[in-house]
């Protein structure tokens, strides 16, 4: 059973939420606010969030941001905003999964076992660590440490690392990264696998126009590979 935390300030939604989350076996608080959400997920430690964008006080991604400034829990993003740059400004805070509204419970409930799943580090949680170059991914601890210093990564963040490090110099097409890393067997937005690239990128001290770990084949994938030359 897992303790999951509401952001949601509709009644009615957050209502027929915790019934649906309650009724599948979890334990469940809510918040209407940004703020109070905030103080909840700090002082309840959830398993996941489930996060509205559209709050009153604060805009979801806002308090995303927040959030993921004292926090790692897992958050899934649900809103009703389905274009591309809500839902990117939502992964770029560091969101771990979104679902649009209206959704199905059966929908949500799938999405929080994958979640969940990954981040309990279940994702090649058996292999040894891997090196490549001056990067070393440690699927056990979930650590992974850049030319000596550790470096802080986000559940998904480590999960797409840990994918592509177990198949080191190994092109992998994004529509493979989004089955195998974001459990969407029917496909999904690319944008997602983008921004966690860009993300990764940015904290391993690279680019897309100067990569060096996380090497793009254009109209093919990605890999993670020893730095050229």
């Amino acid at each position: 059973m897992a303790h999951l935390l509401v952001v949601e300030d509709d009644e009615r939604i957050r209502t027929a939420l915790l019934r649906t989350l309650r009724e599948r076996g979890h334990a469940v608080s809510s918040a209407a606010t940004a703020l109070s959400g905030l103080r909840q997920a700090v002082d309840e430690r959830p398993d996941l969030v489930v996060l509205d964008l559209g709050l009153p006080d604060l805009d979801g991604s806002q308090l995303l941001r927040m959030l993921r400034a004292v926090s790692s829990v897992p958050v899934i993003v649900a809103t009703a905003r389905d274009d591309d740059g809500s839902v990117v400004q939502a992964l770029d805070a560091g969101a771990d999964d979104y679902v649009l509204k209206p959704f199905a419970a059966d929908q949500l409930e799938a999405r929080i076992r994958a979640v969940l799943r990954r981040a309990s580090g279940t994702l090649d949680s058996g292999s040894a660590p891997v090196t490549v170059g001056p990067l070393t991914i440690d699927p056990r601890t979930r650590r992974v440490v850049h030319e000596g210093a550790q470096v802080e990564l986000s559940p998904k963040e480590f999960d797409l690392l840990a994918y592509l490090a177990a198949r080191p110099g190994t092109v992998v097409s994004k529509r493979t990264l989004l089955v195998e890393v974001w459990q969407q067997p029917y496909g999904g937005s690319d944008k997602t696998v983008d921004v966690h690239l860009s993300w990764l990128r940015r904290k391993l001290g690279e680019s897309a126009a100067q990569p060096r770990l996380l090497q793009t084949v254009r109209g093919v994938g990605v890999r993670l590979a020893e730095p050229e030359p």
